[in-house]
């Protein structure tokens, strides 16, 4: 996952960067030892910062048995929703060594998409959608794995050893190895928080067969700090350093693939795709610096766009709208079935034809979320006048329920 909301992993590891037998012969010698392994770290670090990465650290490519304890006590509880990749690839998961037994080091990188603007300042604005700041331009995954691929293949060429890149699309736990590398710390929300950067920064990996000197560790700087906690619309910490997921704005705009639950649509307020609450009120935000990376300066048209202009969007105009951006893969039905909660809890009748058009929609979930939607805009009267012209022509279970549930 990346560092504030989970994501479905794939499964899959990049391919190794290799190189000919005559160079693996050429640079056998690891230079894990003295002045030769001080040297390789600080040429590593280097080369990173001219790619484009904004925090380098390194560690061994193991994690404590706590932190497998930890991830397993995480699945019993079922706080991984529908998530089910994460029990499927929980093996995997417990050490680097599980995916790939040669590895020995692990290079962690991080790049700053701090914003530019509060990350919280659309929630008031109700008839606006409000779009997780790390979606709001490039496709991390493609811009991170492109600098990964040059830095692992430039440490081949250089260094020696093979190389595998990580972007949050395999079963490896990065913020405990970021954790380990001392990137920052994860902090009592779960996601990393760095000292230099606050809470905006994205993960990526290099694992290594190199013996590679390693960084310290950072140590956990939340003290008695619950801001994260408090924050939170849906209640999603049961306990400090503990996330129930399925309770979690991110899970239910990105992940569920069905309907969202009634008990947590109004506290969704207007957040579309995503949400940075936990991440934007941390006292250590105070020290990070808006990115100056291209890439993830947002783009004008998803900093403040209208509800209404999302409403409309048909399955090609949500293509074109958000080509090369990390909303295209939760598809057009889960993005409007997101507006139309937003439009639900905009308070803005004006907004009720848009949900009433889509009550002859395709898609279940997009009409069962126009009928939530137009029972928080409508007068009862109006709203049981659509109730009787739809209701028993609906083929749908749910969305039948939606209906008597009004």
């Amino acid at each position: 996952m990346k560092t504030q909301a989970p994501r479905p992993a794939s499964g899959t590891v990049s391919p190794s960067v290799r190189s000919s037998p005559q160079e693996r012969a050429a640079t056998a010698t690891s230079p894990s030892r003295g002045e030769g392994a001080h040297a390789a770290k600080e040429s590593i670090r280097e080369k990173a910062k001219s790619l484009g990465f904004d925090a380098v650290g390194i560690t061994r490519a193991e994690l404590s048995p706590e932190v497998a304890a930890r991830l397993g006590e995480f699945l019993a509880r079922g706080h991984h929703g529908t998530m089910e990749w994460m029990a499927a690839t929980a093996a995997r998961r417990a050490s680097p060594a599980a995916m790939w037994p040669a590895a020995r080091s692990a290079v962690m990188l991080g790049v700053n998409y701090g914003p530019h603007r509060p990350a919280l300042e659309l929630l008031e604005r109700r008839e606006r959608a409000n779009i997780s700041v790390y979606a709001r331009n490039a496709d991390y995954h493609c811009t991170v794995k492109r600098r990964l691929k040059a830095l692992a293949g430039w440490m081949q060429r250089s260094l020696g050893g093979e190389v595998k890149v990580f972007v949050d699309t395999a079963p490896l736990l990065e913020k405990p190895l970021a954790e380990r590398a001392g990137l920052g710390w994860q902090g009592k929300h779960t996601n990393l928080v760095s000292r230099e950067f606050g809470s905006w920064l994205f993960l990526g990996c290099v694992l290594t067969t190199l013996e590679l000197e390693a960084d310290a560790p950072e140590a956990d700087h939340c003290g008695a700090c619950r801001r994260c906690l408090d924050v939170c619309p849906t209640s999603a910490f049961p306990a400090p350093y503990q996330l129930d997921a399925r309770r979690c704005i991110s899970y239910l705009t990105i992940e569920l693939k069905g309907h969202i639950p009634r008990e947590f649509r109004a506290a969704i307020g207007n957040r579309v795709y995503g949400c940075d609450d936990c991440l934007a009120v941390c006292p250590w935000n105070k020290y990070a610096a808006a990115t100056k990376d291209y890439a993830f300066i947002p783009r004008a048209e998803l900093t403040r766009p209208r509800l209404a202009d999302y409403a409309a969007l048909d399955d090609a105009a949500f293509r074109k709208v958000f080509r090369a951006s990390p909303i295209k893969r939760i598809g057009r039905d889960r993005f409007i079935r997101n507006i139309l909660i937003a439009i639900g809890n905009s308070g803005d009748p004006a907004l009720a034809a848009q949900a009433e058009r889509l009550l002859a929609d395709a898609a279940p979930i997009v009409r069962a979320a126009a009928i939530w939607a137009l029972s928080q805009l409508l007068p009862p009267d109006r709203f049981a006048a659509l109730a009787a012209a739809h209701a028993p022509r609906e083929p749908d279970d749910a969305v039948c329920a939606e209906w008597s549930k009004q």
